[in-house]
């Protein structure tokens, strides 16, 4: 479709409640965010595989790495793309190179795709985790600091790379605005990640010489904070999250956990192996986000207005209710009938648990 044909359709949208079509709609993370984007007014057209559960929301079904897709959006003003679901069991049951095709090939039919339909917007929701964590990080980070994460195979690689191909797709359409919005570590129904995962440990793991900070964002505050994000004139990079920080000794008397404390060289030398190994899901390089600060602060959102319902220790608190009866050690859910579970289960923390499983799987090889 011209450009021409494209600017067309664009005037011909209704001049009043703008449409609002979200991606993943039907997910867990997905229905709440559509729930409040309805509660704000705007009319919500939910697009994924199947219908979702949220109410007062147009469900069009659609393949998103489809060109086919450009077909529900053809009465759309703004189109949120929610880059994955923040659903970490789900994300595993793909292979890391399979999993960032998928990803890569959704950004592109749907870049195109808006573009062709006349959509005006185009909002991605990815993850402040892109900027990376290090020890020489401000505190907060800038809204538009640069990415750079040491990832370089997990999910935080692969939103990377989604955010910098819609960029390069999004040059040649002027008229396809597009703005970035990367929330802090979400908590909320539904969600689970490496962060929320770290709490599922007997005991928090620590790294020797590093000074973790913690800012947290509700669910709930994502979707408003995508309200304002629709109807302010707001930047094209906005971070989304709680105001202020968590100490880790704030973060260990809310939650009553105890911590242990590893080198770096230790833990890193562990999880390494045990990645490796296909015992552990997520790359050694994540350990790096529970060990130092990529903390933002919600400065161009709150400059339009926006405001965050839920503090930072809201959040845990919902995080902790959250992961109530889950154990799991470097992000991998154990059970009582896994044997690397087994181990983990019976060790005294997180970090002894990841040794302990380095120890087993070296006797395993040796008897082998």
């Amino acid at each position: 479709m011209s450009s021409t044909t494209a600017a067309a359709q664009r005037s011909r949208r209704h001049l009043g409640t703008p449409r609002v079509a979200l991606t993943r709609a039907a997910s867990r993370l997905g229905t709440t965010l559509a729930e409040q984007l309805a509660l704000s007014g705007d009319r919500v057209v939910g697009i994924d595989a199947s219908a979702g559960t949220a109410v007062d929301v147009d469900w069009r079904a659609g393949d998103l790495a489809s060109p086919t897709v450009v077909g529900a959006l053809g009465d759309v003003d703004v189109l949120v793309h929610l880059v994955w679901d923040h659903d970490l069991e789900q994300a595993l049951r793909e292979q890391p190179a399979a999993r960032r095709v998928r990803l890569l090939g959704e950004a592109r039919a749907l870049t195109t795709a808006a573009a062709a339909a006349g959509v005006g917007h185009l909002v991605l929701v990815t993850s402040a985790m892109v900027f990376g964590a290090r020890p020489d990080n401000p505190v907060p980070l800038p809204d538009d600091s640069p990415l750079r994460t040491s990832d370089a195979e997990g999910l935080v690689a692969d939103m990377v790379a989604v955010e910098e191909e819609v960029a390069a797709l999004a040059r040649p359409h002027p008229g396809l605005r597009v703005t970035v919005v990367r929330p802090a570590a979400l908590v909320g129904p539904g969600v689970d990640t490496m962060i929320t995962r770290h709490f599922e440990a007997p005991r928090l793991l620590t790294l020797r010489g590093t000074r973790p900070l913690w800012t947290f964002c509700h669910a709930e505050d994502l979707g408003s904070a995508l309200t304002t994000v629709v109807h302010e004139p707001v930047p094209d990079q906005v971070t989304v999250s709680s105001w202020g920080t968590l100490e880790q000794s704030e973060v260990e008397e809310i939650s009553g956990m105890r911590r242990i404390e590893l080198s770096v060289a230790a833990a890193e030398s562990a999880a390494d192996r045990l990645h490796r190994l296909g015992v552990v899901p997520v790359p050694a390089s994540d350990l790096a986000y529970v060990a130092y600060p990529w903390v933002t602060e919600p400065t161009a959102l709150g400059q339009h207005g926006w405001v965050p319902a839920y503090s930072n220790a809201d959040c845990l608190s919902v995080l902790l209710e959250g992961v109530r009866g889950h154990h799991a050690v470097m992000a991998r859910r154990v059970r009582s009938r896994d044997a690397v579970g087994a181990a983990a289960a019976g060790a005294a923390s997180a970090a002894v648990a990841v040794l302990a499983t380095a120890a087993l799987m070296r006797r395993r090889r040796t008897r082998d």
